[in-house]
């Protein structure tokens, strides 16, 4: 197999937030091509999870997204924060504040790009079950977040009827379904 990775010739930050950054980039393709410029999107780690109470309903969430323009139905999850211990640590968190439920046991489904042409950040997927609701939702300043509980039929029948539009949050939907044995490959 031929060697496809590119050099890296130069790199600079043309914006550089908390949550987002912006690189452009000089690159050399193996066969000598300069790319110029390249852009490259740096996010924070994320974390997606597939909750299952102990009653055995999935828990979902709604919550306006800005950039469609729409009111979304996802799985929990969010960024991975420097206080996490591991990515385990850092759904547990997200479950608890999103949902106010906490789980029994955390399954790694393993991990998907967003976009892995411009995007340098990785979904860490995972299946939590025996949810219990412990407490109210603690949400983040900005998150207004709606808990909705559905069957794996009713999820199934969201997957299929095209309700739900995050195409990582599919991806999670799709390896936990496997995992639980409701869908085969």
């Amino acid at each position: 197999m031929s060697d496809l990775k590119w050099t890296t010739l130069s790199s600079e930050y043309l914006f550089n937030d908390r949550w987002f950054k912006v690189r452009r980039e000089t690159c050399k393709t193996p066969q000598g091509k300069i790319v110029d410029p390249y852009y490259v999107y740096e996010f924070a780690t994320w974390v997606g999870a597939v909750p299952v109470t102990e009653e055995g309903k999935i828990i979902m969430i709604r919550q306006y997204r800005h950039a469609l323009g729409e009111v979304c139905i996802e799985i929990p999850g969010g960024c991975v924060d420097d206080t996490d211990k591991d990515h385990e640590a850092a759904i547990a968190r997200e479950l608890l504040e999103e949902t106010g439920y906490t789980f029994s046991s955390y399954e790694y489904l393993g991990n998907v790009s967003p976009n892995p042409s411009t995007n340098t950040n990785l979904l860490h997927m995972f299946l939590a079950r025996g949810g219990v609701k412990v407490k109210e939702q603690q949400l983040d300043e900005n998150e207004e977040i709606e808990v909705v509980l559905v069957s794996i039929d009713e999820l199934k029948e969201l997957v299929r009827d095209n309700k739900i539009v995050q195409s990582m949050h599919l991806s999670c939907i799709f390896y936990a379904l496997a995992r639980m044995n409701q869908f085969t490959f």
